[in-house]
């Protein structure tokens, strides 16, 4: 925090990059186990003797990559409520930018 907020220690920067060291090794490791489940599930697809039941272990497997809790992928953020939104009407509702902004007249160059 005291980092981000201007003075940056030696120790504090050394931590940082450890933290990001493991979070590529753990992105990178992730991505290899993609590429290898998108490669079993092409040759799986594309063979002449297409069989449902190898295809959806195959799909089972790749979305058990993407299927991480919180727990398991190590994010010990607390759950935030989703965001509201805001409608983005004021007054008598939506306007156009013209509705709002009269367009400025048009001025031929000579």
């Amino acid at each position: 925090d005291s980092c981000a907020e201007g003075e940056c220690s030696i120790d504090d920067v050394t931590e940082l990059i450890s933290i990001l060291k493991e979070q590529q090794k753990e992105i990178y490791d992730r991505l290899i186990d993609i590429k290898a489940s998108i490669k079993s599930l092409e040759a799986v697809n594309e063979s002449d003797e297409r069989k449902v039941d190898e295809v959806r272990e195959t799909v089972r497997s790749l979305f058990r990559i993407f299927q991480l809790g919180a727990k398991a992928s190590g994010n010990d953020y607390p759950a935030l409520m989703k965001p509201s939104g805001w409608s983005g009407e004021v007054g008598d509702g939506p306007k156009t930018a013209y509705d709002a902004l009269p367009p400025k007249p048009y001025k031929a160059k000579k």
